[in-house]
């Protein structure tokens, strides 16, 4: 029985299916006079303000948080690491009958104040490392450009796109379905991903949204 393959195409398989798209891609459109952003929906009469701007973490204000955080640490595990010593000094004098000060530093009576010390400098370290490696992940953070949609109340919504044009396109046609409440269109854009939100300037304030590691829209 004869196929309709080309000859010495028999080993040539059929070409890959078209790959789904990315999950992170999300639908913004405008249908019945209302703005969908994904799954969520926001009436065009209550759209006050469509814009662009770049998201940019707060670098700086991280850098002076670690550094105020250290100078804490390092003071608060001085303070302690003094009072151990004379803690130690202390139970020196009581066990051998002599003043404080005439104690014997190298006497056994040292090992718990010494235990001590160590326990403060090594939370003290881990602390530092912790709150330096926090700093990091902010400083380190990128910037997205992003598309927000302010609405009469608190609310934003935001996308982004790694094509800034496109997302400058978007707002000439948001305002023009404004204009046009009957106007009906739909493009696909990016979900935002903030892994912090705290660490972003936002300009007002937006508590985000979208499921593990605020990935997904701000509302």
């Amino acid at each position: 029985m004869e196929t309709g393959q080309p000859p010495g195409q028999w080993d040539v398989p059929p070409p890959p299916a078209t790959p789904p798209r990315a999950m992170t891609d999300i639908e913004l459109r405008v249908s019945k006079r209302l703005l969908w952003v994904g799954t969520a929906a926001y009436p065009l009469r209550n759209i006050a303000r469509v814009y662009t701007f770049t998201l940019r973490p707060k670098r700086k204000e991280a850098v002076f948080r670690f550094l105020a955080r250290t100078g804490i640490i390092l003071a608060v595990a001085i303070g302690l690491s003094i009072i151990a010593g004379l803690i130690s000094l202390a139970n020196e004098a009581g066990d051998s009958g002599a003043s404080p000060y005439e104690a014997d530093p190298s006497s056994g009576g040292s090992g718990s104040g010494s235990g001590l010390i160590i326990f403060v400098w090594v939370c003290s370290g881990a602390a530092l490392i912790y709150f330096f490696i926090e700093m990091l992940s902010v400083v380190t953070a990128p910037s997205h450009y992003v598309l927000a949609i302010e609405t009469a109340g608190p609310s934003t919504a935001m996308v982004t796109s790694r094509t800034p044009e496109h997302l400058d396109q978007l707002v000439g046609y948001v305002a023009g379905a404004l204009e046009n409440p009957d106007t009906e269109f739909q493009v696909t854009v990016e979900q935002l991903t903030i892994n912090s939100p705290t660490n972003y300037h936002f300009g007002d304030n937006v508590n985000m949204y979208g499921g593990s590691g605020n990935v997904g829209i701000a509302a």
